[in-house]
């Protein structure tokens, strides 16, 4: 039985932790590492920090960030936004991230799953997509937060991926996100059932309940939450405690 991996994610734009609804629409909610220590603190097994804007401007401006929450954080952080070429991914790296999460330019430039990979390993090379759907049982891969069509098969792509070495995958329903109605199962079905890698379900979580429907319907093996907690709806601790209710397998954490 495998143990699900509940996970904090961090949108940020600029110096602020932000959050939207179909990855538009932001809003401010604070400073990111406070919020970072706090999932931290209430046993978050993973920190997702994406830099929202990076592709935009070209450049992934996380750095700073991590490296000071490396400082107070020790569990594994991954990295994404911006991050174009295996320097991207070494400075990243060097600042404290453990993984690093690409989707832009690995639509660009598929090869650089690659390189990420065969530099550093494929655990480390996590292959973000955004998808939205375009038909019943068909979902199309986006980027720029969401903004570009690519004209990529969702499905398609994820095997393509995992092909070229991504260790793991960070999907993202475009149409759930920020939603709080849940998340996307029959695409989250339809990637799991396809791929031997671990698929982080992200976007539309708005109850407890809906990480349950996400392991159990959609087969994930790992949630990544960001709403939910921003607002303090449930705590990670809340969360935690809702899954072991229902049976799914979450690692036992003890306050230090």
């Amino acid at each position: 039985m495998r143990s699900i991996r509940l996970i904090a994610r961090l949108d940020i734009k600029g110096p602020n932790l932000i959050k939207g609804i179909h990855l538009e629409g932001l809003r401010v909610i604070g400073a990111p590492n406070e919020y970072a220590l706090r999932y931290y603190q209430q046993g978050a097994d993973e920190l997702i920090y994406m830099d929202i804007v990076a592709s935009l401007y070209g450049r992934n401006s996380l750095g700073e960030i991590v490296q000071q929450a490396a400082q107070d954080v020790f569990v594994p952080i991954t990295v994404g936004g911006g991050i174009r070429s295996v320097d991207d991914a070494t400075r990243l790296l060097r600042c404290g991230a453990d993984k690093v999460a690409v989707n832009t330019a690995a639509v660009a430039n598929p090869g650089l799953i690659s390189d990420i990979a065969r530099r550093f390993g494929s655990q480390c090379m996590v292959l973000s997509i955004e998808a939205k759907q375009i038909a019943p049982d068909r979902w199309e891969a986006y980027t720029d937060n969401g903004r570009e069509r690519t004209g990529l098969d969702v499905i398609e792509w994820v095997k393509r991926g995992v092909a070229l070495g991504a260790g793991e995958i960070l999907l993202t329903s475009v149409d759930k996100e920020g939603t709080r109605k849940g998340f996307d199962l029959p695409l989250l079905h339809a990637v799991t059932s396809e791929v031997g890698v671990p698929v982080i379900a992200s976007g539309g979580m708005g109850h407890p309940e809906h990480l349950v429907e996400a392991v159990q319907q959609g087969q994930a093996d790992a949630v990544a939450m960001a709403d939910i907690l921003h607002y303090g709806r449930a705590t990670v601790g809340d969360i935690r405690a809702s899954a072991r209710k229902a049976g799914v397998d979450v690692r036992v954490y003890e306050p230090v």
